[in-house]
């Protein structure tokens, strides 16, 4: 039956109340409140979370730069800086030591940057965008890109009050259809409609390579005083990641008593059991890092994925009615893990582009191009063009990358290739039976005995992200061919989504109707919104889409 739905008419349309999203609100209110400037349009901004902030997650050690130049008086005006970094350490983990790296490379030193928790710097900066006389709609998700000959016209929002099986329960609410002049899309790492522009603009992604993921995990402890020092900040690698795969950690002091620590696991790895989740825990366990949070107490939980392919992943960043910002379009320096500056500074673009095209009553793509012109002609793109090739230099494992990484400061980010083709995260995966041949030993999960105190499973992490999904509504994660998961990928890759989900949404369970075997059972209560499934099934048949708006994580103090 055909759903009647309302259309809600607005000049500008921001998808994502994250900093990318924020700084575009804000420096266009600068923009038009400027002498002599139009009348400001009517600018609409949509966040799926229930509130601003509630599903910004990051380390997060913030380059102030970006904030800087949106807010010069950001501290006056009272930005949320836990703490500005008063020492780097970076460490080579080993099972039993650890080798501290005697000088710090140029890309992780981190003076003059800030330990943030980004959850509530967003919530400051929201504040700040709603002063600024622009509304900001918390708990409004969009579901479908709409466009019209070709062009974005803007979003339908989900629809609310639904069953399990789509029926339509007593409350139902259908989707509003809210259109919009131009579309600028800032939700953060793969975000839902982002990756429908792609599907239905084939030519964003024509001349870039696939994008490349972390599967970040983090807690936040609460430390006996005395074990850390405010604003301290400790990177390692190696242990507990194999020494061919990608990744490593993080810990950040907030306060003398509070630190976020985290891991980030690449999504490149052969390995079909490989487990963010777990790899942390283990991580935890070493005696330089327990030293440290061994007493406390877990505070807080979040995983996310990172978009760390680089400079040569960055899509075309506009279409008619559309601009891509942050990490929606890649923007995260891979050699420093930073994307946050990079975000503001994509958001102040795209308002200055946005203002040019509202006073010529432009939007099309020759118009909108003046944001990649801007780009361009930025210190952002020198900051990304200069580390394009660094997530490539570790295809060879820690050792190659550690190589690479030393010859990229010398020549300026080429290194001794340039633009090295990959393929998309989910195709470096084997299968079990090819990783046996290749590596001699069948993959096996990393063993753990949780106590939920020192050791936190999945379920309890979930608790403590502040989670909550309605159970009685469609699943957010949509399985084309549920056949395959229970059949060919038990056979040929173990089912690996029962690992790399830091969740615990998908669990292997016995199926009753077959005794003896096994099938998939979906808890999307528990999903925090990382998008590892949408990315990594090694099949592509699970597919992230919004659930009711407002649900999801609500993280506090991330």
């Amino acid at each position: 039956m055909d759903i009647q739905r309302e259309t809600l008419d607005t000049d500008i349309l921001i998808v994502g109340a994250g900093p990318a999203g924020l700084a575009t609100a804000y420096r266009l209110a600068q923009l038009f409140s400027a002498e002599g400037a139009p009348e400001m349009p009517e600018i609409l901004i949509m966040e799926k979370g229930s509130y601003v902030g509630a599903h910004s997650l990051s380390g997060a050690v913030m380059d102030p730069r970006g904030l800087a130049e949106l807010i010069p008086d950001f501290k006056d005006k009272g930005a949320p800086l836990e703490a500005p970094v008063s020492g780097d350490a970076m460490y080579i983990l080993r099972k039993s030591g650890a080798t501290k790296i005697p000088f710090m490379p140029p890309p992780l030193r981190n003076h003059g940057n800030y330990v943030v928790s980004l959850n509530k710097l967003v919530g400051w900066l929201g504040e700040q965008v709603e002063a600024a006389g622009i509304d900001i709609y918390a708990g409004l998700a969009g579901f479908e890109l709409l466009m019209e000959e070709g062009r974005v016209v803007g979003v339908q929002t989900v629809d609310m009050g639904l069953d399990k099986d789509g029926s339509q329960r007593a409350n139902f609410e259908p989707g509003s259809l809210i259109k919009a002049k131009v579309t600028i899309l800032c939700e953060g790492v793969h975000g839902s409609l982002t990756k429908q522009a792609f599907e239905k603009i084939p030519e964003l992604q024509t001349d870039c390579l696939p994008q490349s993921y972390l599967t970040g995990v983090k807690e936040v402890w609460e430390v006996p005083s005395g074990r850390v020092t405010p604003g301290q900040v400790i990177h390692t690698a190696g242990w507990p990641t194999d020494s061919r795969d990608y990744g490593g950690s993080w810990l950040y002091a907030m306060s003398d008593t509070m630190v976020s620590i985290g891991y980030a696991v690449g999504l490149d790895c052969p390995n079909p059991t490989n487990d963010p989740h777990r790899k942390f825990q283990q991580y935890k366990t070493h005696k330089l890092i327990k030293s440290i949070i061994e007493g406390g107490s877990m505070l807080h939980y979040g995983a996310k994925t990172i978009p760390v392919g680089g400079f040569y992943s960055i899509p075309r960043l506009y279409h008619d009615g559309l601009l891509l910002t942050g990490d929606s379009a890649g923007m995260l320096n891979p050699q420093r893990l930073k994307g946050i500056h990079l975000a503001f500074k994509s958001g102040i673009l795209a308002a200055e582009t946005v203002f040019e095209a509202v006073k010529a009553d432009d939007f099309t793509s020759r118009k909108l191009q003046l944001y990649s012109d801007k780009f361009n002609q930025s210190w952002a793109q020198k900051e990304l063009y200069g580390s394009r090739n660094f997530h490539a230099g570790f295809e060879g494992g820690l050792m190659s990358g550690m190589f690479h990484a030393g010859m990229q400061l010398v020549t300026g980010g080429r290194r001794l290739f340039e633009r090295r083709p990959h393929k998309a995260d989910h195709e470096y995966m084997l299968k079990l039976t090819d990783y046996q041949k290749k590596f001699g030993h069948k993959p096996e999960p990393v063993p753990m005995k949780f106590d939920n105190e020192f050791l936190i499973d999945k379920v309890t992490d979930v608790y403590k992200s502040g989670t909550m999904h309605e159970e009685h509504q469609p699943s957010h994660l949509v399985i084309s061919d549920i056949d395959i998961c229970n059949t060919r990928c038990t056979e040929e890759y173990g089912n690996p989504c029962q690992h790399f989900c830091p969740a615990s949404v998908y669990n292997m369970v016995e199926d009753e109707a077959n005794p003896g075997k096994l099938k998939l059972e979906l808890t999307p209560s528990n999903c925090i919104h990382c998008k590892t499934c949408d990315i990594l099934d090694p099949y592509q048949v699970i597919r992230w889409v919004t659930p009711q708006g407002g649900e999801g994580p609500n993280y506090t103090n991330c």
